[in-house]
């Protein structure tokens, strides 16, 4: 096996990592690790700081780091040129990319293949969900509910505000007798939790395959027999109706598949929307209003936003 790797390594700030990381899905990617100012606080309150973080880390104080990984080949400098275009073409979007740098590295397999563990802790999310890395020993509380996680390359930790935001809201609004669907379930992280809340039924959805394989790992690792994870766009591999339809994904996203989210909704059910960055929040809301919803919470954490919508 070939051990020497080109590690691309992508600075830039919150609002771009959920897209930046799409575009290197697009790649045929080997590994991607992501780590955020709020991971560094993390471990600064939680561990010894020198322990987790390299010194070129260190620095960090705003924004994160997105490294990729890939075998050196003859298709590299087609991959890398593809990643910086693309990444160029995100303001289009509206997404901040001002402040963001690529730079490559040849590295040692055993630099990166777990080093990426380091930053990802056991931590409590909501005022019941703990999110703990399958390979972390920890013993939960009686009134707690573990999620036992391994996000590999799929986007979801529990650490990120956006993830956090929509566990909260799901410990909130989640009953037993509901159908929740998880549209861009990433690692699977949030069907997980509903699932576990006692949601008779979870449907999880992502476009990426590589997506869709770790979330049914992760499916497999917490036991839960009342989740199926499918590989697809919610409007052509899921049936029926749900009362809950939860989306952790970039907000004008959210603004395109909010009127067909519509059709999937049960009267009086939930629309619980995240990856919202605050000066988006008024689009969002203004359009969720505008299609007949009811705005019936907004929760912020720092500059992000989770809008809970109710179908009339």
């Amino acid at each position: 096996m070939n051990k020497e790797w080109i590690e691309v390594e992508i600075v830039t700030n919150e609002e771009a990592i959920e897209a930046i990381t799409a575009i290197l899905y697009n790649t045929e990617v080997d590994g991607v690790s992501i780590l955020d100012v709020d991971d560094i606080e993390f471990v600064k309150k939680n561990a010894n700081y020198n322990e987790y973080f390299p010194e070129k880390l260190s620095p960090l104080d705003s924004g994160a780091i997105i490294r990729a990984y890939y075998k050196e080949d003859n298709k590299f400098e087609e991959k890398l040129s593809y990643i910086k275009e693309n990444i160029d073409n995100l303001w289009k979007f509206d997404i901040d990319i001002k402040e963001t740098k690529v730079t490559t590295y040849k590295v040692d397999e055993s630099q990166w293949e777990n080093n990426w563990k380091k930053y990802y802790k056991t931590t409590k999310i909501g005022e019941k969900i703990v999110v703990k890395p399958s390979w972390e020993k920890y013993e939960e509380k009686d009134d707690e509910i573990l999620v036992e996680l391994d996000p590999g390359m799929a986007f979801g930790t529990g650490t990120h505000e956006t993830t956090s935001l929509c566990i909260k809201a799901l410990e909130k609004y989640v009953g037993e007798n509901h159908q929740v669907f998880d549209i861009g379930t990433g690692s699977g992280i949030l069907a997980i939790a509903a699932a576990k809340l006692k949601a008779e039924k979870v449907i999880g959805v992502d476009l990426d395959p590589v997506a869709v394989k770790v979330a049914l790992e992760n499916v497999k690792i917490n036991n839960v027999d009342n989740i199926e994870i499918l590989e697809g766009n919610l409007m052509d591999v899921v049936k029926g109706k749900a009362d809950i339809i939860i989306a952790n994904i970039l907000a004008d996203i959210i603004i395109l598949l909010s009127e067909d989210v519509k059709k999937f909704l049960k009267p009086q059910g939930y629309f619980i929307s995240s990856g919202i960055i605050e000066n988006k929040l008024e689009l969002v809301s203004n359009h969720l209003i505008n299609l007949g919803f009811i705005i019936e919470e907004v929760r912020l954490d720092g500059e992000w936003c989770c809008v809970v919508a109710k179908a009339k």
